[in-house]
């Protein structure tokens, strides 16, 4: 898919992976920078039979059709769409908004906005049609074709209902690393802290909250509404999810589980039936299970996926069906280094590690600890005795444990981004 225009997506019909009619696309939401960067692309507002307007993140549209849009499998959140502060409407909002050429310094007004694919699997807006202001009247001027880099829009902040302070680290963490940018908003103080909050998108939200202290992470998700307290959970890792929720008091875990889609808690209630301290307590339900006649090329499609961690992309495992956890009879597991070494159109039945020991998901930290080191990993399948693939365990969630409490505790220091937040 490459350039798409705005305007042609309005009114377009939505179906599910079934063929299922979902609805029409009434609006794009994305989030705008103001470091010059196009703004990225989080969704689409789509409008349901009941007259209902429902968001949908980017990650599940699947294709975008002349005549159509295609959502891949997954369930649809159906709570209504609630604009948040970070976020501008495409069309209700960006469209007509007055724009600043560059080059010329000329106003203008914005007509449409074109999306565009990136390497990493986003969409940005990328171009923009305007149209110049020519200050004679009945008289429009031509429409021209921009980069986002070549208009300036003075009015972005009233765009976004943001704090000018708050919108400038936005821009500035919109560059950093998840656990750069936690270990900054430790530094900054309670109420800058909830604007960031406030106006980070759930799956980038839900990565720094990955990266902060117990206590840190607890305290953000308080302040959150209950529905995108659910919202951001359903974004982070099950196995982060489950220790954030395992901190909470059973009225708050629960009430938060029953918010989430049942598609996303299942496997978060799984985990939350082993102690932190063991294997299943450790583990992610989602590594990359193939059946055995599936061909290496698609393997190596699998673990080139940027959004896995390098650790959980170095192993893929071979189970009979079904391949959700737990899966059927596990047979094996294939390193990437072999999978880089054999044919791409083998399958990966042929090159099945069929020696390496299993974890069961009540061994201990000690246990899986030494288990680690015994086999040099940074990947482990956790299996339980009916041999049913669980989940695996990378070295980092490991190291998490090892390491002393409290490790991500940020020491006192002058940083400039937090000493110029306090400031503003």
């Amino acid at each position: 898919m490459g350039k798409i225009f705005v305007a042609q997506l309005l009114g377009l019909p939505v179906f599910g992976p079934d063929g299922e009619s979902i609805g029409r696309i009434r609006d794009l939401v994305a989030g705008l920078r103001v470091d010059g960067a196009p703004p990225r692309v989080l969704g689409v507002v789509i409008e349901l039979a009941t007259r209902r307007r429902i968001f949908v993140p980017m990650l599940r549209v699947a294709g975008i059709e002349p005549n159509a849009i295609m959502l891949a499998t997954g369930s649809v959140n159906l709570r209504h769409f609630h604009q948040r502060p970070n976020e501008v409407l495409v069309v209700g909002q960006l469209l007509d908004a007055r724009v600043e050429v560059v080059a010329s310094g000329a106003q203008a007004v914005v007509v449409d906005t074109a999306m565009e694919p990136t390497r990493t699997r986003d969409w940005v807006l990328g171009r923009v049609a305007i149209r110049e202001r020519t200050g004679r009247l009945g008289r429009r001027g031509p429409i021209q074709v921009l980069t986002w880099s070549e208009i300036r829009a003075p009015g972005i902040t009233e765009l976004t209902g943001q704090p000018q302070a708050a919108h400038q680290l936005l821009a500035v963490f919109d560059t950093m690393r998840a656990a750069d940018v936690a270990s900054a908003l430790q530094d900054l103080p309670l109420k800058r802290r909830y604007e960031v909050a406030d106006a980070l998108d759930d799956e980038r939200l839900a990565d720094v909250i990955e990266e902060l202290p117990e206590d840190d992470q607890k305290e953000l998700l308080a302040h959150l509404d209950e529905e995108r307290a659910a919202d951001v959970l359903e974004a982070m890792d099950p196995d982060d999810a489950a220790d954030l929720l395992a901190e909470l008091s059973e009225m708050d875990k629960n009430r938060l589980l029953e918010l989430m889609e049942p598609e996303e808690s299942a496997p978060v209630r799984r985990l939350l039936e082993y102690s932190y301290d063991t294997a299943g307590g450790l583990m992610t339900p989602e590594p990359i299970v193939l059946t055995p006649d599936a061909p290496i090329a698609e393997a190596l499609a699998r673990v080139r996926n940027p959004d896995l961690t390098p650790a959980l992309a170095s192993m893929v495992f071979v189970c009979r069906p079904p391949t959700a956890t737990p899966t059927g009879r596990y047979l094996g597991c294939v390193h990437i280094q072999r999978l880089l070494r054999e044919p791409p159109f083998d399958l990966v039945a042929g090159a099945v590690d069929k020696k390496l020991a299993s974890l069961r998901p009540t061994d201990s930290l000690v246990e899986v600890t030494r288990y680690f080191a015994t086999y040099n990993l940074v990947c482990a399948p956790v299996v339980d005795d009916e041999d049913h693939l669980l989940g695996a365990i990378t070295v980092d969630d490991v190291l998490d444990h090892l390491l002393p409490e409290g490790w991500r505790e940020r020491e006192p220091h002058i940083d400039p981004v937090a000493e110029e937040a306090r400031r503003a």
